[in-house]
């Protein structure tokens, strides 16, 4: 098997043993949970368009270790256009589901794992690579969906992981055993754990010999021993408990967050792909962060077409489509949400290859993609709220639509243009709040903030890769200043004496 059905993909669910706590309860079910069902939906869907043979293109690849057709989830990057390709394949996804379809993760972590493997190989003669490759055939052949975990909960910013007062505020080796490793800790902020396989670890910042024990890296099972899951609270969740369709805007998509926790968790030696290389723990964090910064110039532009889509659709509804001001919110909602795509485009194209053969994104432009995403979505969400109208969130429930009480006084007071339903209007207005302030902000709005790291994050990768030395040079050539001669070693030495 290569290609899994959803309905596959299902089934292998059910058969997992995953211990998940939603609202203070112990899920024994989390498959047909209302509230996480949306979550499997929008993953399912990216089994689905694999099977479709109009999106055989962006949504299939062929495996370079063994030629077979493979989901481009489980792929490898072999050349810019596989980066390209990436990019349309998300915003593909993100424009049928209108959500986080969770599968990003993992394949950013698996790209960023094989360069930075082979590397530690070269360097040091290990065998993580050689490791690595093998844990990525079966993902391959088996269609598995994997997530990948790198944000540690952090306890004080202010400290190191090795200072910390409590040693679990990073994920970390507390046992090296003849047979593996044993691990501790938590990840926070999780997308698709719980709808996943396989989980890659991987460290959270830079480490330093004094964190040696945290360089760690590794791929365990989604229902390891040792492992569970507290899932996080979203806007209107319970909405999903309710029955209905109209109140949730999304009835069908959704996405989810939560925290891991590892309890003394063992990982085999064959799953290890990095055990206190510190040196490296940097080079994975920065090319995992460049490929996921690159992801939300699909994922989140494909939403964005939805949003906009329904902002326009609200107008519509609402008699205002040729209103010269709604016009150009319109238009402005369309240019940042096709700059952001443009940004995305910009740096696969500008990929270049690395030592393991493995492409990896123009990491300033990725960076550049990723500060508009924590900006744009924000304006876009806010001028798709000004199109709707305060009734947006003023908007009776569908139980009162269905009230005979009620019902004929809500068809006739909160009736806009006449063609028009009010059923129609309240669900649009629904899905405008459920992408902008409801459940699918996770995964649309708040998320373009602090998702793939905090606007903070990408500034500092912006101004270690902008080259600013380069750009003073070219200033000076055009103006006619005379470049400073280079202070030879033994210049410095007098310099340094005086």
């Amino acid at each position: 098997m290569t290609l899994m059905t959803s309905k596959q993909y299902e089934d292998s669910l059910r058969k997992m043993n995953f211990k998940v706590y939603l609202q203070g309860e112990l899920v024994t079910n989390t498959v047909d949970h209302p509230i996480i069902r949306p979550s499997l939906n929008s993953v399912m869907a990216t089994y689905d368009l694999a099977q479709d043979p109009r999106y055989e293109d962006l949504m299939t690849a062929t495996s370079h270790l063994t030629g077979r057709k493979v989901n481009r989830f489980c792929h490898l990057h072999r050349s810019t256009e596989d980066l390209v390709k990436k990019v349309k394949m998300q915003r593909l996804l993100g424009q049928t589901t209108a959500s986080c379809f969770q599968r990003c993760v993992g394949m950013d972590a698996m790209n960023a794992q094989d360069s930075t493997t082979f590397e530690i190989d070269k360097a040091l003669g290990t065998e993580y690579h050689k490791r690595f490759e093998t844990f990525l055939r079966a993902v391959q052949d088996n269609d598995w969906v994997v997530d990948g975990a790198m944000t540690d909960v952090k306890g004080d910013r202010g400290l190191p992981p090795s200072k910390q007062s409590d040693p679990d505020m990073y994920l970390h080796i507390v046992e090296r055993r003849a047979d593996g490793i044993v691990v501790k800790g938590a990840k926070a902020h999780q997308t698709g754990c719980i709808n996943s396989h396989w989980i890659i670890v991987m460290p959270t910042i830079s480490m330093g010999p004094d964190d040696a024990e945290y360089a760690v890296s590794f791929a365990v099972p989604a229902d390891a021993e040792g492992i569970f899951y507290v899932y996080g609270r979203q806007s209107c969740d319970t909405r999903k408990l309710e029955g209905g369709e109209i109140d949730v805007g999304n009835k069908k998509f959704g996405g989810h967050e939560a925290l891991m926790v590892f309890e003394n968790v063992f990982v085999p030696w064959d799953k290890v792909f990095m055990c206190g290389e510190y040196e490296f723990s940097g080079m994975l964090v920065e090319r995992f962060a460049g490929y996921h910064r690159q992801s939300y110039g699909g994922c989140k532009v494909g939403v964005g077409d939805v949003l906009i889509g329904a902002a326009a659709l609200a107008a519509d509804y609402n008699g205002a489509a040729r209103a010269s001001h709604v016009k150009d919110k319109l238009i402005e909602m369309a240019h940042l949400n096709e700059t952001l795509y443009a940004c995305g485009i910009s740096c696969s194209c500008e990929g270049s290859r690395t030592a393991s053969g493995t492409y990896i994104i123009d990491l300033l432009l990725a960076n550049v993609c990723k500060q508009n995403v924590t900006r744009f979505p924000y304006e876009i969400a806010r001028l798709a709220e000004d199109i709707a109208g305060g009734l947006m969130v003023t908007l009776p429930s569908e139980k009162d639509l269905l009230n005979p009480a009620t019902a004929e006084v809500i068809k006739k007071y909160l009736k806009g243009v006449d063609a028009v339903p009010v059923e129609s209007r309240m669900r649009v207005l629904r899905l405008i709040e459920n992408l902008t302030l409801g459940t699918a902000a996770v995964g649309y709005r708040t998320e373009s903030m602090h998702g793939a790291g905090s606007p903070q994050a990408q500034r500092i990768m912006i101004s270690r890769q902008s080259n600013l030395g380069k750009k003073k040079e070219l200033a000076k050539a055009i103006a006619g200043i005379p470049s400073e001669p280079k202070v030879t070693e033994k210049k410095k030495e007098l310099v340094d004496a005086k």
